[in-house]
């Protein structure tokens, strides 16, 4: 009887590591946000200086990431981190975050994201419809086709990682042409009165509020920063999941120089084409038209706008294209942090062990049916706002683990060193941490329940380790 593998099968390269970064953040944000972000600033230089620092801080933070990926090139990635550079219960919080909020609610938004697209061509999965109705409860078919797509790609990714691999590279590639490809033809195709009008008075920082902007007005100082961080949720979500590739990094090839150049190159590659395709944005749709688009779709829209009718079809495909392949990456990663908490004791045993294609598949299995929950909860821009909060928060801890890092374990091999240390990770801890500080203060209906479950995580977290030890004392008598 052949017994299960133990180990990680090391069998993803550069470009495999590279098309995971980028696949993971491309998802569906870039088509959708920029219609909440332009209510908030209602300006184009505001627009594209939110991508700005969103860009900047996302490539800040995975070149940080760089050196903790070649100091600890193991299966967990930011788990891993937080435990080394702190203690069990810090990088236990961060794994309960992940598997409650972070990324089963991610996954969810994105499955949910593709069903919006598909009844952009299929009106039947309409989120407006109902499919099932409980009386108390009701089901759209958008729910249960976003359950579907997680399901399937549940399935694919426990039968190996070379089934996901091949699906993420392919669905990965297929989505940078097509947004390269709107970006270059919206370019050409550019409206100078639209462009002119859109950047006039480009720095006049106000909210857009009705469909004409005629209610629009002026904010105060404090007022503004808080717009900004309110509209950098929809930019750090469609940026974030850059850090799956650190999850894997017990299969990838040279872990400990190709993890930290994957990040770099997928983050450089995606914060360009992100700040490229709002310019484009903002050279074929007024102002008013990318923040009142039907539904968010401002990709939608503009692509109406640039092909026709028949374009506008091959452009949601092309969406459908990416969050599938987006959600791809995120159910291949997720997983791996469970398999490490379980190997520390601190999840389902079963989850500890690697099925006869070597992943976590009993991981995988219960990422799919929490996520599948979050579903059901619905609201795209509900999960946005809950997760973006929690996101940077353990962001800006684990950077903070490099000077912890330097200090303790000087001597820890480091073939990379963080750009810019100790400027540039100093610059993303304040900036973090201002984000964080506005978002509870202008949007805390949905702030404060990301922190809350975190915390909640602390009596678990006490509960089990009491529970373990008690194992441990029983297992040593009858020895």
């Amino acid at each position: 009887m052949k017994s299960e593998p133990t180990e990680f099968k090391p069998s993803l390269r550069l470009i495999d590591a590279t098309m995971l970064v980028a696949g993971s953040m491309i998802g569906s944000g870039i088509f959708i946000v920029s219609a909440d972000i332009t209510s908030y600033v209602g300006s184009a230089g505001w627009l594209i200086m939110v991508w700005l620092i969103t860009g900047f801080m996302t490539l800040t933070a995975a070149l940080s990431y760089g050196e903790l990926s070649s100091m600890f090139p193991k299966a967990g990635g930011q788990y891993v981190y937080l435990k080394e550079a702190y203690n069990p219960l810090v990088s236990f919080l961060y794994g309960w975050s992940f598997f409650t909020v972070i990324q089963t609610a991610t996954i969810a938004a994105v499955g949910v994201a593709f069903a919006k697209f598909t009844a952009y061509l299929i009106p039947q999965f309409s989120e407006d419809l109902v499919a099932i109705d409980l009386g108390f409860f009701k089901i759209s078919p958008a729910q249960l086709l976003a359950i579907l797509v997680i399901v399937l790609l549940t399935y694919i990714n426990s039968r190996g990682v070379k089934s996901g691999k091949a699906i993420q590279t392919v669905f990965t590639l297929a989505k940078l042409l097509s947004l390269f490809g709107l970006i270059v033809f919206g370019l050409i195709y550019l409206d100078k009165d639209i462009w002119n009008s859109n950047w006039t008075n480009a720095w006049d920082l106000k909210p857009i509020t009705g469909p004409s902007g005629s209610d629009s007005f002026h904010y105060t100082f404090i007022a503004a920063l808080g717009a900004i961080a309110a509209a950098m949720v929809g930019s750090i979500f469609s940026s974030d999941s850059w850090h799956n590739v650190t999850f894997v990094a017990g299969e990838i090839k040279n872990p400990k120089r190709n993890v930290g150049l994957s990040l770099a190159l997928g983050t450089i590659i995606v914060t360009i084409l992100y700040i490229l395709t709002n310019i484009m944005y903002t050279s074929v749709l007024s102002l008013q038209d990318i923040a009142h688009a039907e539904k968010q779709r401002v990709a939608v829209t503009a692509s109406h706008v640039i092909f026709g009718p028949s374009g506008t079809i091959v452009i949601a495909l092309m969406i459908m294209v990416s969050t599938f392949g987006c959600n791809n990456g995120l159910i291949m990663a997720g997983a791996r942090v469970y398999y490490s908490m379980a190997r520390d004791g601190l999840f389902f045993s079963k989850v500890s062990t690697l099925n006869k294609h070597a992943v976590p598949g009993f991981g995988l299995w219960i990422q799919c049916i929490f996520a599948s929950l979050w579903c059901l909860s619905g609201k795209y821009g509900d999960l946005l706002d809950m997760i973006s909060f929690v996101v940077v928060m353990f962001y800006i801890l684990t950077i903070a683990g490099i000077f912890i890092l330097r200090k303790s374990r000087p001597d820890v091999d480091r073939p990379y060193k963080a750009f810019g240390y100790p400027v540039l990770p100093i610059l993303y801890i304040i900036m973090g941490l201002a984000f964080c500080i506005l978002l509870i203060i202008y949007k805390p209906k949905f702030t404060w329940p990301g922190l809350l479950i975190t915390l909640a995580g602390i009596p678990v977290y006490y509960l089990i380790t009491k529970t373990k030890k008690k194992e441990d004392l029983t297992n040593n008598r009858s020895t």
